[in-house]
């Protein structure tokens, strides 16, 4: 095995997002610079990282020099072209590995991979063609979901098909009808008592270890509201583990991988997504945990001992979504609340702007109208 990173060696970061700024600060705490590529001028990311590189991703003489200039690469935003880590990899190990991101970010490729190793999902299909459409449709059956196979996020690039009237505005949505036919998938609607996730973290040695599940409420196709630790039973706690310590010996994953999870019964859950990076809903770590999701990460790549994931708090953790940031200074005046600013200028409908966290003591997570309430009065 190699030897860990020694301090002061750079971690390239792909993606100047507000996990890359996360990332970054956990890697200073830790001792590490941080160099973020971004095609994103005054990005979060860049606000924190000690230098930033501002190029398009697909502008391989950038990329050349940004991978001369660090130890280590890896990537808070997956929809980047492969290509990209391709001029990187020639010069510097990233981790997780390209197999890892190349999985992650193609919806066909992902659900092919975890059936080849034993996961369940959702029925699906692929649809490569118009003319394949009816036939993945009728696999599935309606209601169905359809969904880009590639670069699609909090909700973008899918839609729900109810009834076969709505196939082809659908269709049109997602594949114009001007434009190259791009792959698409159909995925089966399933009833589930709720969505849950799970955050591994594994190393070159094989040392991995997982943070407490977590339910995960959207709104509007983007997540809301993270409860840490999620209501599951034992037996649905110990089928998600499983499963997603399976992807990350499958991967030899050497990084931090989350997977979300549709819970259908006792002990059984489907896997819906993997995103190869800390995920949003590993926000609440940060306060409730000795190592959070970020910190985990750069363990990992670094090469130095992963943390103990142990919670010792109870959590709930809300997105702060568009004009929802304009409530910072009520939050900041609310006792008990921990307000994150990622410090993006411009609010837009529907752009994660910051988050929130209460920590509760070990056991006593609120009640349903506890949950509304926990926010209030500073979010209405």
């Amino acid at each position: 095995m190699a030897e860990p990173l020694a301090p002061g060696a750079t971690i390239g970061i792909m993606g100047g997002g507000q996990l890359g700024r996360m990332l970054a600060i956990a890697a200073a705490r830790l001792g590490y610079r941080t160099h973020v590529f971004t095609p994103e001028p005054g990005s979060p990311a860049s606000l924190v990282a000690a230098e930033t590189t501002v190029a398009p991703y697909d502008d391989r003489d950038a990329l050349a020099w940004f991978a001369e200039r660090v130890d280590v690469v890896t990537f808070e935003f997956e929809n980047v072209g492969l290509d990209a880590f391709e001029v990187v990899e020639a010069r510097v190990p990233i981790r997780p590995s390209r197999t890892v991101l190349a999985t992650a970010q193609d919806r066909i490729l992902e659900k092919s991979f975890l059936n080849s190793i034993g996961v369940p999902t959702t029925p699906w299909a692929p649809i490569r063609s118009r003319a394949e459409a009816d036939a993945a449709l009728g696999k599935v059956g309606l209601p169905a979901v359809l969904k880009t196979a590639r670069f699609g996020y909090d909700g973008k690039g899918q839609a729900v098909v109810r009834a076969e009237a709505k196939i082809a505005p659908v269709l049109a949505a997602l594949a114009p009808p001007d434009h190259a036919f791009p792959a698409l998938i159909a995925e089966g609607f399933v009833p589930f008592a709720r969505e849950i996730s799970v955050i591994v973290a594994r190393d070159a040695a094989g040392r991995r270890t997982a943070f407490d599940l977590v339910e995960n409420r959207h709104r509007q196709g983007i997540l809301d509201l993270s409860i840490a630790p999620a209501r599951a039973e034992p037996a649905t706690e110990q089928a998600a583990r499983h499963a997603a310590f399976a992807i990350a010996e499958a991967f030899a994953l050497e990084g931090l991988i989350c997977i979300e999870f549709f819970v259908t019964g006792p002990g059984e859950v489907l896997a819906n997504e993997i995103a190869p990076r800390p995920h949003n809903s590993g926000h609440w770590t940060i306060e409730a945990c000795a190592v959070s999701q970020f910190e985990q990460q750069i363990r990992a790549i670094a090469g130095l001992p992963l943390g103990d994931p142990a919670r010792y708090a109870d959590a709930l953790m809300k997105n702060l979504i568009g004009a929802d940031i304009e409530a910072l200074p009520a939050l900041l005046a609310t006792p008990g609340l921990i307000p994150h600013h990622y410090g993006k200028t411009e609010t837009r409908a529907g752009r994660k702007m910051g988050h929130v966290t209460r920590l509760y003591p070990r056991g006593e997570l609120p009640d349903e109208a506890g949950i509304a309430a926990a926010f209030r009065p500073a979010l209405g």
